[in-house]
């Protein structure tokens, strides 16, 4: 029988402390019963001999120290699953809010998962196509990896996160794929354009959707992804599916930790952040992967806004430690209406090499790759010279090469939110931009690739 404590000490802000305490652990969820009978919940976020410092979940208004009483319920935060979780919305803490009845749970799991032991792993060389032609043709997705996407403020990455989740695929006609999508600490503008999106092209028959909105409390922020990696793990180790999950915002989740390690009196790390803010992130991250004898998978693409475009903030720099490369989205393509404006110059996808070739996209995709690669980068590079020279002090190689940059970022980069390009007419096109070179530049393909694709015409 649960122990009903009324010995509230005192509340601070949105946190509380319950004494003379017995049997009570980390993390375990709790009840507040106030005086004219509402309930609310909380969590022990630490414990002190019989002291147990608990998080509120909703505000202190209205908690009487005197009247109100405190029980535990001896678990922790747990999600209801099922596979008719599919094509539902819920909010950060699991509920759901698209009016439809609750879900009748085959098991309740504890959101607080493990990272996936790294023995058990096995290693992502499965290609997975976004439709976007930044990502599968030059930065490629791999499933099981984990790639996320660098943004900053008034930056498009909820049209891109959208595009994706819709877009998104696996090659192999018996393959179930799913993508479970959680959002932190958006408006409520930006929660209804995700669910009108979902529901106007379709795609939210296979999305379990997660939403928690700005004027939630902090203590459903941290829960949200969470929640999404636990509905993930059974979609993927239980039921045999090919999950991407997709989180955004991350920086709004850093700051929720923040401003709890902040109410808790912590010693602060970089910028306030806690000194624990590596740890919880890979806690995480390293969710997500392919395990040995299992056929489903998880596949993450984070999403954070860089603040003041700083690539040095905590939050993507210890992002970076973490995951297999980075997506960067670039200000001045945005601006140019390059749409999504994802610079390729500086993003990478680490595992790349090991999600393309034959059998997966096709034979000719890294010397393509690599050749579009190196021709940007020396048109960039002349562009930039004649910004500051005038395009005279060109050579006539130079202005080619200047020529295709602009022609890469027109015809290449940029597709709309809304068009989706499989692999085939993503290779057909850089093929066609390959051709505004001389034969005699690219030395980066192989001569048999030239000799079929170079000189043929599409």
């Amino acid at each position: 029988m649960q122990k009903i404590y009324r010995t509230i000490e005192e509340v601070a802000g949105p946190l509380m402390l319950v004494k003379g305490v017995s049997d009570v652990a980390f993390d375990e969820l709790g009840e507040i019963e106030l005086s004219n009978g509402e309930r609310r919940a909380c969590r022990v976020l630490e414990i002190n001999g019989s002291d147990a410092l608990v998080q509120l979940f909703n505000h202190a208004m209205g908690i009487n120290i005197q009247e109100g009483q405190v029980r535990f319920l001896g678990h922790g935060l747990e999600l209801a699953v099922a596979p008719d979780m599919l094509g539902r919305v819920f909010d950060g803490m699991g509920r759901p809010i698209d009016g439809a009845p609750p879900i009748i749970p085959t098991d309740l799991r504890d959101v607080n998962g493990q990272p996936m032991n790294p023995v058990a792993r096995d290693y992502p060389n499965e290609f997975i196509q976004t439709g976007i032609s930044a990502i599968d043709g030059l930065n490629t997705l791999v499933r099981g990896q984990k790639l996320p996407i660098f943004s900053a403020s008034g930056l498009p990455h909820n049209q891109l996160a959208a595009q994706i989740a819709r877009q998104a695929k696996v090659r192999g006609d018996n393959e179930q794929f799913a993508v479970v999508f959680a959002a932190m600490g958006i408006t409520f503008e930006d929660a209804d354009y995700f669910i009108r999106d979902f529901n106007r092209t379709g795609s939210i028959e296979r999305t379990v959707l997660f939403l928690n909105l700005a004027d939630q409390p902090p203590i459903e922020r941290i829960a949200t992804p969470r929640m999404a990696l636990t509905c993930a793990e059974y979609l993927a180790f239980e039921l045999d599916m090919q999950v991407l999950v997709i989180l955004t915002d991350m920086t709004y989740y850093a700051e929720a930790l923040r401003e709890v390690s902040a109410a808790r009196k912590e010693v602060p790390g970089r910028r306030g952040y806690p000194g624990y803010l590596y740890t919880d992130l890979a806690s995480l991250y390293e969710r997500a992967g392919r395990l040995q004898g299992k056929r489903g998978s998880i596949t993450m693409m984070p999403i954070l806004t860089m603040p003041d475009d700083d690539k040095t903030h905590p939050v993507p720099d210890l992002t970076g430690y973490i995951t297999e490369g980075q997506i960067i989205l670039d200000r001045q393509l945005y601006q140019n209406n390059i749409l999504p404006p994802i610079d390729v110059l500086p993003s990478l996808s680490r595992l790349k090499d090991k999600g393309i070739g034959e059998g997966k996209t096709r034979a000719d995709h890294a010397d393509v790759m690599n050749q579009l690669f190196a021709a940007y980068s020396r048109g960039r590079d002349a562009r930039e010279l004649s910004v500051i020279l005038g395009e005279s002090a060109l050579s006539d190689l130079d202005k080619i090469y200047a020529h295709f940059s602009d022609e890469f970022e027109a015809n290449y980069l940029n597709q709309s939110f809304t068009y989706s390009r499989d692999i085939e007419e993503t290779m057909k096109i850089g093929w066609r931009l390959l051709r505004l070179l001389p034969s005699s530049e690219l030395r980066r393909v192989n001569s048999k690739w030239i000799e079929k694709y170079y000189k043929n015409e599409d």
